[in-house]
């Protein structure tokens, strides 16, 4: 099948031709049709399967046609759950229609200014794409007439319901026409997202074509144990130095997180920068912008932040601190492998994260083999079997012992969790004070009394 056989407009194909598309995406093919005819459409796509054109086309093909009523107000509304995925399907908004005539696209952000939002909303709008929480102040304050409005999207339907956007979702719906047509697009179909679905979607049509285990077939994912954070630093730095690698995002678990360790790899002489949700949007584009040109090899970030991005030199994928979340997991490692091209994932993990590495096995059904690196073996060892590593340690004795006890049969938490066997270290703190002071911590923050503390 060809983008011809979707019966889109010309100048939309036009636009896709030079954008370099000659086949339609599983995706694309099933819903375009559908979504042209008029239909409620809610669909599972994994991120890289070509969602973003799978709505976005069929949209602009509506826009092709004059609207009989005449307003300010949008006639396509797209709801995002990140500022960076927003931007990313404004940006594909204006490549596949940029042969239409006066197609205006609107982003409206949390982090822009509200006199340029406002500016925005006092002009024509075709397309407005926005973030729930600030489209709803625009809503209360009455700058925003929904009287033309023809579409209705929600991207990244199941990450809107994690992040607690689902009531600001049906706020914004009931708002809208009944009339409208109404899309939903979501990594996974559980019972939530058909429950969202059953409010605001008419007799919809489901399509589900690829599962996360299908888009995981084209990228390595490897593991690698740690016994304390100097000892995830040395295997970061380890990978990082690989040759293969164009660049890198590696995720942490929090924004303070993402701060040190990229302000640590940057003193260590690698082009890296942090990307979270703390940062204003300028400081955001800025960094979004330079890693797209190549200015940046390693951008370090939190889940939030690296929703949407979509850039093809990303090579790498390292999970710095595991998800919370088997479907962030996949999320997370979608940043590589995109269109079909391969990637790596690698994943740092103590002992106590077993928990975590079942659920995301069980998750993508697949098993992450456990890899070791000569000269930075784990002092505690997986235990492997014919199926796979097991979070178990590589220890023998005859007589039944503590699941605290080291080695030799004395209390040893540090070696089960890479401490210094400090008991007000044990208590309080997940890493010593001298693990702190690893390749990429900042020594003379530490010896100052500054020391980097991570949040649970």
């Amino acid at each position: 099948m060809s983008f011809e056989d979707l019966n889109l407009h010309p100048s939309i194909l036009k636009a896709v031709h030079e954008a370099g598309y000659t086949t339609p995406t599983p995706i694309q093919q099933q819903a375009i049709p559908e979504l042209i005819a008029g239909q409620d459409v809610m669909a599972c796509a994994q991120t890289g399967t070509g969602k973003t054109a799978a709505f976005m086309l069929p949209a602009l093909h509506l826009l092709a046609t004059p609207a009989q009523i005449r307003c300010r107000g949008p006639r396509i509304l797209v709801l995002t759950p990140t500022r960076e995925l927003a931007l990313q399907v404004s940006d594909a908004a204006k490549k596949y229609g940029k042969f239409l005539p006066r197609i205006n696209v609107v982003s409206i952000l949390g982090g822009m200014p509200y006199p340029l939002q406002n500016k925005l909303l006092s002009q024509p709008v075709d397309i407005l794409v926005a973030t729930p929480g600030r489209l709803i102040d625009h809503i209360q304050r009455g700058r925003i007439n929904f009287r033309r409005l023809q579409m209705l999207v929600l991207d990244e339907a199941d990450r809107m319901l994690d992040m607690g956007f689902i009531d600001d979702v049906e706020t914004i719906a009931a708002a809208t026409p009944d009339t409208r047509q109404t899309l939903l697009f979501s990594a996974t179909l559980d019972n939530a997202i058909d429950k969202v679905a059953a409010k605001l979607l008419k007799l919809p049509k489901r399509i589900q074509v690829a599962s996360h285990k299908t888009k995981l077939e084209n990228i390595e994912q490897r593991l690698h144990y740690a016994d304390d954070m100097s000892h995830k630093n040395r295997l970061l730095d380890h990978v990082l130095r690989d040759e293969k690698l164009k660049q890198a995002i590696v995720f942490t678990a929090t924004k303070r997180d993402a701060d040190t360790l990229a302000d640590n790899l940057h003193a260590q002489g690698f082009a890296a920068a942090a990307l979270h949700g703390d940062m204003n949007q300028r400081e955001r584009n800025r960094t979004l912008t330079r890693l797209r040109n190549g200015g940046l090899r390693v951008l370090v970030a939190t889940d939030v932040a690296a929703r949407g991005i979509d850039i093809a030199d990303i090579t790498h994928v390292i999970n710095f601190d595991l998800p919370k979340f088997a479907e962030d997991y996949v999320h997370r490692i979608g940043r590589t492998g995109r269109a079909g091209a391969a990637g790596v994932a690698v994943s740092f993990a103590s002992m106590k994260d077993s928990i975590h590495l079942s659920k995301i096995e069980r998750y993508t059904g697949q098993r992450i083999i456990s890899h070791i690196i000569p000269g930075l073996e784990p002092r505690i060892k997986p235990r492997f079997n014919n199926n796979g590593p097991r979070n178990t340690p590589n220890v023998t004795q005859k007589r039944k012992r503590s699941p605290f006890s080291g080695y030799n049969g004395r209390a040893s938490f540090s070696a089960m969790n890479g401490l210094n066997g400090n008991r007000n270290e044990q208590r309080g703190r997940p890493f010593s004070h001298d693990d702190r002071n690893g390749s990429f911590r900042n020594r003379s923050a530490s010896s100052a009394g500054h020391q980097f503390a991570r949040s649970k």
